[in-house]
């Protein structure tokens, strides 16, 4: 892990945040996720500088992820360490409007 990404975890471990279970490298199709919280189906990327010339693959693996039903947050490495408190706030506010959005409707029979 990197300084960012291991900083991010000691946060995010043991359902520190809104009780919210996530786990770390989890694979999802053919990627894996720096972070991962199945219900709601989040993902949390931790990007460092040499992603500023990945753009393309980096929204290709968002696509997939998307494809897989997860919701996927992107954070350089910058503002996890610099802003620990505004990254969390971010993540908390994805996980709850994830958890509030209505579920859709079964088809009728």
């Amino acid at each position: 892990m990197t300084d960012a990404e291991a900083k991010l975890w000691n946060r995010l471990r043991n359902a520190q945040l809104v009780g919210t279970k996530f786990r770390r490298q989890v694979p999802i199709g053919s990627f894996i996720a720096d972070f991962c919280c199945r219900n709601p189906k989040l993902v949390v990327e931790v990007d460092g500088s040499q992603h500023m010339e990945r753009a393309t693959q980096d929204a290709y693996r968002t696509r997939v992820l998307a494809e897989h039903g997860y919701t996927v947050v992107r954070f350089w490495d910058n503002e996890v360490l610099q802003d620990i408190d505004g990254v969390l706030e971010a993540i908390v506010g994805e996980v709850t409007r994830r958890t509030l959005a209505p579920s859709p409707s079964p088809l009728p029979r």
